[in-house]
């Protein structure tokens, strides 16, 4: 921290751009301080009604919160989904909820202490683990013991509704159901002393656009509510107090993003071309129907990744094939004769589906588990349903189909022949679907693909590599594990060895490549992606815009120049310096 002019500067991890002034509010810490007593041989029916209840409203609350998470666009809703998801489950397991049950009978403790004793003790299991994923786990059990214990506390939770115009909220950590309760015509932005830049809150954030800092050390020493304060997404900056000429400047700015903002709303019907006449595809990543309104008033020529979670999740049993077509052909002809791309259910590892009920999602490494691809050519019966949904949307409007998570060759050929008996089953009912049948692509999405992707090439008819679960498989780090998150590199050489190799091994035969990962709409990145031969991008809908302004000032020439000399270094630093000196002397 430093002072100057009374105001007070803290820095931080940008993790949000964008810059709000607005009064800051104070949220109280999530944690909870608890008595502990001992319950009466009477009285422990009545405790464990009480828990009972308790649950039965955390249970309505994580449902109401799923269903705004729907409204959200993009990865907003597909991490506050998962999440919530996950915290069903918790709420639902009798292991987690057998053990509170067990201290409050045997014990005869207090619900409240009973809660907080078995939720630590799990808590601690997942922290002592070695691997990543499975130590975040012990903060998403805390979440949902404090959930119980509010409700059985009779604790009224921050809902941040009231507060004045563009607030900003300031507070020890923000949870992604927090934010869930975050109206964006309200509330400005956000600052926390906890929190990394690849968390799901800061994805939310992004996909929100609401400006944010993680990671303040101090944030919260002698602010008061209603203080004017600055955050400063972009460069990490939190202004508490500021000076009237840091206000004037800032202001300033503010009213250079809103040009910005506006001239970009020009570009949706122009066509992405750098400066020496190459095309780039812009698509769209979408997850609901309701998001293909804002996919083509940006400008997209498609939907480069229609994720099929959506379908599955917040439900007990699974969705129909009826249910299943009527929302993608509502998607399909949503985008008017744009393509889209639809992936095969990619569920288990962290992305739990309740409706999945009793099939064996879960493993001592989800991330390494029965998951994507593995998980429906298990369950013949949950992919077969799914693709003739697929294939009876196909009658919409040109559709491709994509495989999450494959290895070998095999795994294609398998799907292939599913697709093809599933194809037959149908014209024989005369059911109208597509014909030639939809292009089969896969995800590239771990190493194992990416150094086998000349053979994939043989058996897919196009690649979308998925660079968030590369880079996380490659370097073994889970990005939302805040004691290796800073590990988590896109620019590692080793990454951008395997996306080169998936790109080469595409263009030998002949079939198009795409990426649809985060980096995908991040203009720091585009340089390096187009120089390194991608063509195809899809992203979050509110990234296509700023994107294709990027495209239109780059000449490909230069940026595959720049691409084969980082492609000789082997330091990520050294790697994300070029980058940087090459964004900031070709930015205008």
């Amino acid at each position: 921290m430093t002072k100057e002019l009374g105001e007070r500067v803290f820095e931080g991890l940008a993790v949000s751009p964008g810059v709000v002034i607005g009064p800051a509010y104070l949220s109280e810490s999530s944690d909870i301080q608890i008595l502990e007593y001992r319950v009466p041989t009477s009285k422990v029916s009545s405790e464990l009604s009480r828990l009972t209840d308790a649950v039965d409203k955390a249970q309505k609350q994580v449902l109401k919160l799923h269903s705004q998470s729907q409204d959200f666009h993009g990865a907003a809703g597909e991490e506050l989904g998962y999440l919530l998801d996950a915290h069903m489950q918790m709420l639902k397991s009798s292991s987690l909820i057998g053990g509170i049950e067990a201290r409050i009978k045997t014990g005869q403790k207090n619900a409240e202490a009973a809660v907080m004793a078995e939720v630590g003790q799990i808590a601690r299991k997942f922290s002592a683990m070695e691997d990543p994923y499975l130590r975040t786990k012990s903060q998403e059990v805390r979440e949902v013991g404090h959930r119980i214990v509010r409700n059985l506390t009779k604790t009224v939770t921050d809902s941040y509704s009231g507060l004045a115009q563009n607030s900003v909220i300031l507070s020890d950590e923000i949870t992604p159901a927090d934010t869930a309760m975050m109206d964006p015509a309200q509330i400005g932005g956000f600052a926390t002393v906890l929190g990394g830049p690849e968390g799901h809150t800061a994805i939310m954030a992004r996909s929100l656009g609401l400006p944010a800092v993680l990671g303040v050390p101090g944030l919260l020493s002698g602010v008061e509510t209603g203080e004017i304060i600055i955050v400063d997404g972009t460069n990490g900056r939190v202004i508490i107090n500021p000076s009237e000429a840091r206000l004037k400047d800032y202001r300033l700015r503010q009213k250079d993003i809103e040009r910005e903002v506006h001239a970009l709303t020009r570009l949706r019907n122009v066509v992405a071309i750098t400066k020496d006449d190459q095309r780039v595809s812009l698509q769209a990543n979408v997850e609901l129907p309701r998001e293909t309104g804002l996919a083509v008033a940006n400008g997209a020529e498609g939907v480069g990744l229609l994720r099929t979670e959506f379908l599955f999740m917040n439900r007990e049993q699974l969705p129909t094939e009826q249910e299943q077509y009527e929302a993608l052909a509502e998607i399909i002809d949503g985008m008017s004769g744009r393509p889209v791309t639809v992936r095969t259910l990619d569920a288990g590892g962290e992305k739990l589906v309740s409706a999945l009920g009793t099939l064996p999602t879960d493993c001592p490494n989800p991330a390494l588990g029965l998951r994507a691809i593995r998980l429906s050519l298990k369950h013949r019966d949950i992919l077969e349903t799914q693709l003739r949904a697929i294939l009876r949307a196909s009658a919409h409007g040109p559709l491709r189909i994509l495989l999450p998570m494959v290895t070998t060759p095999g795994e294609v050929r398998e799907v292939r022949k599913v697709l093809t008996e599933v194809a037959k089953g149908l014209k024989e009912q005369d059911v109208r679907i597509a014909d030639p049948l939809p292009p089969l692509g896969i995800m590239i999405e771990v190493p194992g693909a990416a150094l086998a992707a000349d053979g994939l090439a043989k058996v897919a008819d196009f690649f979308a590599i998925g660079t968030n679960d590369l880079t996380m498989y490659t370097l073994a780090i889970d990005r939302a594990e805040e004691q290796v998150a800073y590990l988590y590199n896109p620019l590692h050489p080793a990454v951008l060895k395997l996306i080169s190799m998936t790109v080469e091994a595409a263009r030998r035969a002949h079939i198009p490549v795409s990426v649809c990962g985060e980096v995908a709409g991040d203009v720091n990145y585009l340089p390096l992606l187009l120089g390194l031969g991608v063509r195809d991008l899809s992203m979050s809908s509110n990234a296509l815009p700023r994107v294709k302004n990027r495209i239109l000032k780059l000449n490909m020439e230069e940026v595959t120049r720049r691409a084969e000399a980082i492609m000789t270094q082997n330091d990520p630093s050294r790697i994300a310096t070029m980058l940087e000196d090459y964004n900031e002397r070709y930015t205008n």
